[in-house]
């Protein structure tokens, strides 16, 4: 599939978050992302170790035009997942960790990606690398106060601290220099998809939008 690298950074940094999709059922995956990209977030991320990824990747590019939600992959390990979530569709790939050859392989293909990454030194070396991004990880562990430590003498580098980002610090990290965030049970509610209120996902994707236009004032 065609991909525009510049495109789809400015479409992450403009919607503000990135709604990770890790063991939602595939039967409901296409309903979950229809409520995020209902409320604002359309930017999504289905992780590699949930049953049927690529299936469900491949579903969700079928689904949703380009215009209408960028789909990636996250979680992902080594190169050949990440070719393979390139060919399954995806536009994007997010690690917990950096590996050169993950990111070596979406600059190939010319898809944006994103490593993870915590301390400067790593930060530098990854975004050296290639990455487009930096996802700094865990964020529930590291703070809003480490992501800004690394802003301060690194403005440059993009950063989304992911892990542990809530309703309740969002504003404090993007308040410290985050570019965007990504997020997963805070803003996919497990009881919410069991129960299959979609309605109550829309209504969360609308409040971390919110909460990121407020704090980017």
């Amino acid at each position: 599939m065609s991909r525009n690298r510049h495109t789809d950074l400015e479409r992450l940094f403009d919607t503000g978050i990135v709604g990770i999709l890790r063991g939602v059922p595939a039967e409901k995956t296409v309903d979950v992302a229809d409520a995020l990209v209902a409320g604002g977030v359309d930017v999504i991320e289905v992780t590699a170790d949930t049953d049927g990824a690529l299936d469900t990747i491949a579903r969700l590019r079928e689904t949703f035009d380009r215009s209408e939600a960028l789909v990636g992959a996250g979680t992902v390990l080594d190169s050949d997942t990440a070719g393979a979530a390139l060919r399954a569709g995806a536009s994007f790939v997010v690690t917990p960790n950096f590996d050169e050859e993950v990111v070596r392989t979406c600059n190939r293909y010319g898809a944006v990606v994103a490593p993870g990454v915590m301390t400067p030194t790593e930060a530098v070396n990854a975004y050296e690398a290639g990455a487009d991004v930096l996802k700094i990880f865990p964020a529930s562990t590291l703070g809003p106060g480490h992501l800004r430590s690394i802003k301060g003498p690194l403005d440059q580098l993009p950063l989304v601290p992911t892990g542990g980002v809530s309703l309740d610090n969002v504003e404090a990290f993007v308040g410290a220099g985050a570019d965007a965030v990504g997020v997963g049970s805070g803003l996919v509610d497990g009881e919410a998809v069991a129960n299959e209120d979609y309605e109550a996902l829309t209504e969360r994707a609308e409040a971390f939008r919110g909460a990121i236009d407020d704090a980017r004032e």
